[in-house]
């Protein structure tokens, strides 16, 4: 399997457990200013397209599963430590990529000022998770398809 495959795969896991997180905190009520769907449609419907949950929603998953996926592969796997840190490292460049281009975009302003700091923690939690989940996955890929010695 290609690396850009298990890359995409990975990228793919790694969302859906950050959805169901998502999803969780979202139920629980915890931090209800921070709506990533919601940012996503906004923006595309700036952008011409449908405002829609649904369309933030495709696009959740597309920029999780194939650019963060492969982005992964192509840089974050030639930072420093095990496959896990890497993904850890990769995705606090995407959550930092995040708070200076997403959110303002959104409305959200720079790092979240807008809607208070607990939004901008609230994130990197969220993306330390997706990261770890990320780089294990990627690498129970790589293991699962190692040949043998």
């Amino acid at each position: 399997m290609a690396n850009e495959v298990k890359g995409i795969i990975a990228g793919l896991v790694a969302t859906i457990v950050l959805s169901t997180l998502m999803l969780i905190k979202s139920a629980a009520g915890m931090l209800p200013d921070v709506d990533a769907i919601e940012m996503l449609a906004g923006i595309a419907a700036r952008a011409g397209l449908p405002g829609t949950p649904i369309v933030g929603w495709i696009l959740h998953f597309l920029i999780g599963a194939v650019a963060w996926g492969l982005l992964f592969v192509w840089i974050g796997t030639k930072l420093p430590g095990a496959r896990v840190v890497q993904g850890v490292e990769f995705s606090m460049l995407a959550w930092l990529a995040m708070m200076i281009l997403v959110f303002p975009i959104a409305g959200a302003g720079l790092f979240g000022a807008n809607i208070g700091p607990a939004a901008a923690i609230a994130t990197l939690v969220l993306h330390v998770i997706f990261g770890a989940v990320l780089g294990w996955m990627y690498q129970t890929l790589e293991t699962r398809q190692a040949p043998p010695a």
